[in-house]
């Protein structure tokens, strides 16, 4: 085509109008993988409760620790720490864990914000 071009001659080139397009099943398949995703569809993971998130803020401020004070001592990423303190997290049983024994709080169960240490039971 090159040479063609170089010794004057006339090259035609015509556009492919329908290629690298497969027309005949563009609508029906996104139609029936939508109908799939919403017959599917899963509840999103529970996020951490608001409770949890006050109860380790006040805890830390007792503490006189940063996010980053407490994401480093269990060995977390401090944007970790935001996101269980604002309530976005999805809870884990070992941070939470980590964070108990940390911040010497209960951050699991029914009471939710209460010292951890209390009377031992003989």
């Amino acid at each position: 085509m090159l040479y063609a071009r170089r010794s004057g001659a006339v090259v035609g080139t015509d556009k492919k109008t329908t290629g690298g397009s497969n027309k005949a099943h563009q609508g029906t398949d996104h139609q029936k993988i939508a109908k799939l995703d919403r017959e599917n569809e899963v509840a999103p993971p529970p996020k951490v409760a608001p409770s949890v998130g006050r109860a380790m803020a006040t805890a830390r401020a007792e503490l006189k620790l940063t996010q980053k004070d407490l994401a480093q001592k269990i060995n977390e990423k401090p944007s970790v720490m935001q996101e269980y303190e604002s309530g976005k997290a999805i809870p884990s049983v070992q941070i939470l864990g980590k964070l108990e024994r940390v911040l010497g709080v209960k951050l699991r169960g029914s009471q939710i914000g209460e010292k951890l240490g209390g009377p031992k039971k003989s």
